[in-house]
């Protein structure tokens, strides 16, 4: 009776300490988030420091990717560091790179245990982090929350495993899958609710991308619009093999302000470019897409985007961009955002000629969560 009372409170203990474990994961989870979209061309990741039950330090790491979640814990722990455990999103780094490694750092500070979420499949990294904290004598638990993390950081395992940025594609349809009215006139879809549930998005995006027909049928901003949330922008990118974006347009007038990146053809004339890039643009020079498709390259683009550090690419339109995404296999997450109300035949189609059951009944694709705002729905499907 005795070692049945004593097998009982060790099974306890131990379930106490795993629901410890997973609550402080799932904080450090949460701090990570709020990087998402500042931090390329590095992760979002997100650190919690604890001794004794008590959090003594938190960390995320910080616009432009620099300090790491690590070092930003340990410097608000300070010497309450030393025997205390790590809870981290992502392996510590233990290369050199523009700061020292942050495995390095955990040893020093004298961290007791390192729970970390995943495996960073970066070359540099790629468990020699975890290999030297255990060397160093510190415990060290992988795997906690691993689904959730490789969803947090699935624009750093894209770019390093496919050289490409994560693709989430955003559509905001009608009951009858329109996403315009006739003549490609703007018109407002979805409700209040449902488009700043967009914005946020926007805000955790590295960079927006839309095709010229876009730009020239609604001249939009492509900003992040929530209150207090304009440095959040992502970066602007349009695809525009011919370079036909208006002077005057919005995206053009407020390139200094909001990063604007244009991608253009390599056959682009030089003298258009040289007036974008004079008005505060970025001009990107990629092949054009095989005969006979009109467009650009769709894998040559993204890999110019990787180039450049993005690692979250959301693509909001128009139909045939997000149409030329889905037929290319390019769309790693899909946004659904569905209105009650009807537009009627003429209305832009969803998807241009491609039915939206591409995404809905996709053999890629399948349905990760549903939600409601307000009269709307969204839907989100992720690559299986």
């Amino acid at each position: 009776m005795i070692f049945r009372i004593l097998e009982d409170q060790v099974r306890e203990k131990y379930r106490e300490s795993q629901d410890a474990d997973r609550r402080f994961m799932q904080l450090a989870l949460t701090l990570g988030r709020r990087g998402l979209g500042r931090t390329w061309p590095n992760p979002a990741v997100g650190a919690v420091l604890v001794k004794d039950g008590v959090i003594v330090g938190r960390g995320w790491t910080q616009a432009g990717g620099r300090p790491h979640a690590e070092p930003e814990a340990l410097r608000r722990a300070g010497e309450a560091a030393c025997g205390a455990t790590l809870y981290v999103t992502l392996e510590p780094c233990s290369h050199f790179g523009r700061s020292p490694p942050c495995a390095d750092a955990i040893i020093a500070a004298g961290v007791a245990r390192v729970v970390s979420a995943i495996e960073d499949p970066n070359p540099e990294v790629a468990g020699q982090g975890h290999a030297r904290l255990r060397a160093a004598g510190i415990a060290v638990d992988v795997g906690l929350c691993a689904k959730e993390a490789a969803c947090d950081h699935a624009g750093h395992f894209r770019r390093i495993r496919d050289k490409r940025p994560h693709v989430v594609l955003k559509l905001a349809v009608s009951a009858d899958d329109k996403i315009g009215a006739a003549g490609g006139k703007p018109l407002a879809i979805t409700g209040e609710a449902a488009r700043a549930r967009v914005h946020l998005l926007r805000a955790q995006c590295d960079a927006i991308l839309v095709g010229i027909g876009t730009v020239l049928s609604d001249d939009p901003l492509l900003t992040c619009r929530l209150p207090g949330m304009a440095a959040r922008s992502p970066v602007r990118v349009v695809l525009d093999r011919s370079l036909r974006i208006p002077a005057g347009s919005k995206l053009v007038h407020s390139a200094r302000e909001t990063p604007l990146w244009l991608v253009a053809s390599d056959l682009a004339v030089a003298p258009a470019a040289a007036r974008l890039e004079a008005a505060g643009a970025h001009v990107i020079r990629v092949p054009a897409a095989a005969a006979p498709s009109p467009g650009l390259d769709l894998a040559a683009v993204l890999r110019a985007l990787s180039d450049k550090g993005i690692t979250r690419l959301l693509v909001e339109g128009g139909s045939r961009v997000a149409s030329a995404f889905v037929a290319a296999d390019l769309v790693d997450e899909a946004w659904l955002l569905r209105s009650p109300d009807t537009v009627g035949a003429d209305g832009v189609a969803a998807l241009d000629a491609t039915p939206l059951s591409a995404i809905t009944q996709s053999p890629h694709l399948k349905l990760r969560a549903s939600e409601t705002l307000s009269r709307d729905t969204l839907n989100v499907y992720e690559r299986v």
